[in-house]
């Protein structure tokens, strides 16, 4: 049955360390952030660690894209759900939002592409018939949800006809 939303799939806390010079949280950390989030959609579909050490297999990103859109600052409690936008026997691509939980506004998104890979030979892999079943079962939850605004963009500076470079 397909699902009203997005999977809420991880709350967290911004962190001291994770704050730069401007008082709010450095860019690197979004990607830490997310690695998290990224973390707990794996371990809901046991593809995290517990499956890293029985199959000596894992999933590495191949590409991320960050957007980042309302500003965090310290102790910000923070809310994140993923939504699986495609995959293939070898590939997962998610789409995570991270939200200001208190204030409810969207802080910042990351699209990911993800490939699975066997760890003795470290080239890609086919997911075992298991596995690819649970992210199949996800992925048909999510298959009528409104493709994200965000997602699949590309980036450039946009400029009016008449505007020089």
């Amino acid at each position: 049955m397909p699902q009203s939303g997005p999977m809420n799939i991880l709350e967290a806390v911004v962190l001291p360390e994770w704050i730069d010079y401007n008082g709010h949280m450095n860019v690197g950390y979004y990607n830490v952030a997310f690695d998290k989030a990224t973390d707990g959609l794996f371990d809901r579909l046991d593809m995290g660690l517990d499956y890293v050490k029985r199959e000596n297999k894992s999933f590495f990103t191949l590409q991320t894209n960050v957007h980042y859109i309302g500003e965090v600052l310290e102790g910000t409690k923070l809310r994140y759900t993923v939504q699986l936008l495609d995959f293939d026997p070898k590939r997962v691509h998610a789409y995570f939002e991270m939200f200001n939980a208190d204030e409810g506004y969207l802080s910042a998104t990351s699209e990911q592409m993800m490939v699975h890979v066997d760890l003795e030979t470290r080239k890609s892999a086919a997911m075992p018939d298991d596995l690819l079943a649970r992210v199949r079962a996800l992925y048909d939850s999510h298959r009528d949800l409104p493709r994200p605004e965000k997602a699949g963009q590309g980036m450039a500076i946009r400029r009016r006809t008449a505007e020089a470079g």
